[in-house]
């Protein structure tokens, strides 16, 4: 029987990384819910479903005593084009075929200008049915010990999800779905 819940999920720690977590039943006091961590990605509500996965991952790092990740705009944008991309073209990787790296893209981008360096990673994952919602999606990279890596990285100071309502064909999803990615950055000037 096929496995409905991020059946492949992939990490691209792309250049510096470097933290160790704890588990988050060991966090402090409650957080405030994130709005919408629950809700099912659909065409109408990609937005909500991309804060909610932020404000997720930024519980996650408050959980572990790290600051919060800034939202920003052209990293939501990469995050949103990868997931198309993946849906469009039909693959499930970090890399855009014909091997086009996520640091190829935002090299592309406004985001590098005038910085010395800049540090990137990338979790990309999918889900089907109650497995596609933001809450479910933020669980299982924590429970990858690769993609828990990659959101517990200090030295982030920004982020940016994408999601879209569907999977990849080859995948042969049983239910409907969603492919996420989040895109971490930092930059130094």
């Amino acid at each position: 029987m096929r496995r409905k819940i991020n059946a492949v999920l992939a990490a691209a720690p792309l250049l510096c990384l470097s933290t160790v977590g704890v588990s988050t039943a060991s966090a402090g006091a409650p957080a405030q819910p994130c709005a919408d961590a629950e809700l099912s990605p659909d065409a109408a509500n990609a937005a909500s479903v991309d804060a909610a996965t932020l404000c997720l991952v930024n519980q996650v790092r408050a959980a572990h005593r790290l600051h919060a990740l800034h939202a920003n705009r052209e990293l939501r944008m990469l995050a949103t084009s990868q997931v198309n991309a993946m849906v469009r073209w039909d693959y499930f990787a970090d890399n855009r075929p014909p091997g086009v790296t996520p640091m190829a893209l935002i090299a592309s981008m406004r985001y590098p200008a005038h910085t010395k360096s800049v540090s990137i990673g990338q979790n990309i994952g999918w889900g089907t049915g109650g497995y596609a919602t933001p809450i479910s999606m933020v669980a299982g990279w924590m429970a990858s010990p690769p993609h828990r890596k990659i959101i517990l990285t200090s030295s982030y100071r920004e982020a940016g999800a994408g999601v879209t309502a569907a999977v990849p064909s080859f995948l042969e999803a049983e239910a409907p779905g969603a492919t996420y990615a989040i895109e971490f950055a930092a930059r130094s000037y």
